[in-house]
C-alpha cells in the first residue's frame, strides 16, 4: 500500500494517504503534508518533537494534528521527516516527531502551507483499510 498521494485542487493542493490502522494514516497524511514542503530524503530525523492536539472528533483530530506540526514547524524553523503516534483517543492525540533546522544550503523549499482546512475532508475506513483526504491552504 503507498503510504499517500498528491491531489489536484483548483486553488490549493492536498493529500489523499492511506494507512492499515487510523493512526498509520494519520502519520502518512503528516509524511505527505511535508513532502509539499520539501523533498523528504533531504530530512534527517535528528531531533524529536513532543506533540499534542486535541478536536472534537476524529476528522477534526486529523486537521488539528496537521496544523499542530505546521505551528511547530513555524515556529522553530524545522523540517519534520518522521512521525510516531504514540496515542490515538476519541478527541485528542500525543505523538512523537522527528526532523532538523531548515538549513538553506541543503533544503529547498518547495511550498508554503498555511493551514489544513477542512475543506473537502474525508476520514474513512474500509475493508482495505483507512483513507484520508486534506487540502491544505497555501
Amino acid at each position: 500500500m503507498r503510504p499517500f498521494e498528491l491531489m489536484e485542487h483548483t486553488a490549493d493542493i492536498g493529500v489523499r494517504a492511506f494507512g492499515s490502522s487510523e493512526k498509520e494514516v494519520f502519520q502518512n497524511a503528516a509524511a505527505g503534508m511535508f513532502s509539499l514542503i520539501v523533498d523528504p530524503g533531504l530530512v534527517r530525523d535528528v531531533e524529536g518533537f513532543s506533540v499534542k492536539a486535541e478536536a472534537e472528533d476524529h476528522e477534526g483530530l486529523l486537521v488539528a494534528w496537521l496544523n499542530e506540526l505546521l505551528y511547530l514547524q513555524d515556529s522553530r524553523d524545522l523540517l519534520l521527516k518522521r512521525f510516531e503516534i504514540g496515542r490515538l483517543g476519541e478527541t485528542t492525540l500525543e505523538a512523537m516527531v522527528f526532523g532538523e533546522p531548515v538549513d538553506p544550503g541543503r533544503h529547498k523549499l518547495m511550498s508554503d502551507i498555511k493551514a489544513a482546512t477542512y475543506h473537502m475532508l474525508k476520514l474513512e475506513h474500509s475493508s482495505g483499510g483507512w483513507t484520508a483526504e486534506v487540502i491544505f491552504d497555501v
